[in-house]
């Protein structure tokens, strides 16, 4: 099969055809709307028109790669000699439009047995809707193309990360962990409102909630994932808590041994940066057995609660020890309701930092750290 490339100078399916030209070139090739005009030649204008596409399906869906085949009409079908396909990204949900439709976005690639894998080749994004039209076409002595109609445009949407991708995210984020420092809570800050209505409303636990969208676009835990983020980080020169916080003036902390241990898992969940220095490393504590575990085990990579580079729990002398990486910053998710009974809630002294926020944070997707090399 020859290697997929990109045509450059070809219009979108959607783009109006214009006036016939004489001499197709895959340079200046006029393609079809989507109203059935196609593009002729006026010395081949009574050769057999070839078979369009049609029943179009895509299947074994990545975040960087999809399969796709079609149905055709037996009829001249064996003058196909390639394949024109048109990717877009949807704009939104609710339209039909084509982005950037003055952008071209054709693959040219030889008509072999379908299904076809394309993977790649315009650094498709995980979790991104896109549409797809497909033309067959005819190549011929002198170079130059006979194309059929447009098929109908299809939509998918690509997949997030798979546990293959979230261990090269894991990898990279492994080398720049920095040493162990230990701790001894986990601490939540909120404002007073929160607190209080988790008091009156449920039962004095505060409650799961669905991940934001901070972080890489791919992370399968994005939206899904229900959890109570926790902080675990502590001043190099006190060990302890920092007294500033991004997220309210008051601080829930409970002992580390109440939320992390022999009963619970430990999963990698995340590695990004915010066009910052620091980088953000996201681990999920679920209790064994728990709805937030089996939702882990299907998708995330396990760690060893006892032997990783970002958190550890361990047992010492009959004392359960806890240690944290000095040089990400740790966004811990813990998956199940916790009773406000089992900690403290206090006022900071420190400052309310609210440009430390990470809440649906867009990740820089030009970081060499903490990108990894597939879909944007």
């Amino acid at each position: 099969m020859e290697a997929p490339r990109l045509a450059h100078t070809m219009s979108s399916p959607t783009s109006p055809c214009e006036e016939v030209i004489k001499n197709l070139s895959l340079e200046a090739i006029q393609l079809c709307d989507r109203d059935g005009n196609k593009s002729q030649d006026s010395g081949i204008a009574e050769m057999e028109e070839l078979p369009v596409p049609h029943n179009i399906k895509i299947s074994n869906i990545t975040c960087d790669s999809f399969k796709i085949s079609w149905d055709m009409d037996s009829k001249s079908k064996d003058r196909i000699t390639h394949y024109f396909i048109d990717l877009n990204k949807k704009e939104n949900k609710n339209s039909n439009k084509f982005k950037h439709k003055d952008v071209p976005t054709k693959l040219v690639a030889k008509a072999v047995p379908l299904p076809m894998t394309v993977r790649g080749h315009w650094f498709l994004s995980p979790r991104t809707e896109y549409t797809v039209a497909v033309q067959t076409a005819s190549k011929q002595v002198d170079g130059d193309y006979v194309v059929s109609e447009w098929s109908e445009i299809i939509e998918f949407c690509t997949a997030d990360y798979s546990k293959v991708h979230l261990t090269q995210l894991l990898e990279k984020a492994e080398v720049i962990a920095g040493r162990m420092l230990k701790l001894s809570v986990f601490y939540r800050n909120q404002h007073k409102e929160y607190f209080d209505y988790m008091r009156e409303h449920h039962g004095n636990a505060m409650q799961p909630s669905v991940k934001d969208n901070s972080g890489s676009h791919g992370s399968p835990i994005s939206g899904k994932l229900e959890g109570i983020f926790f902080s675990c980080n502590t001043e190099f020169n006190t060990g302890k808590p920092p007294q500033d916080s991004p997220y309210g003036r008051y601080r829930y902390e409970i002992a580390a041994e109440k939320l992390f241990n022999p009963n619970t898992n430990l999963y990698f969940g995340d590695f990004y940066c915010m066009y910052t220095a620091y980088h953000y490393v996201i681990l999920v504590i679920a209790p064994v057995g728990s709805p937030g575990d089996e939702f882990c085990k299907q998708r995330l990579p396990q760690l060893n609660i006892k032997d990783n580079k970002f958190l550890t729990c361990d047992e010492e002398d009959g004392v359960m020890v806890y240690h944290h990486a000095q040089d990400v910053i740790l966004e811990v998710i813990y998956t199940d309701p916790v009773d406000l009974s089992l900690g403290t809630v206090a006022e900071i002294t420190g400052h309310q930092l609210m440009s430390l926020s990470t809440a649906n944070a867009k990740k820089d997707p030009s970081c060499k750290t903490c990108n990894i090399s597939v879909g944007r």
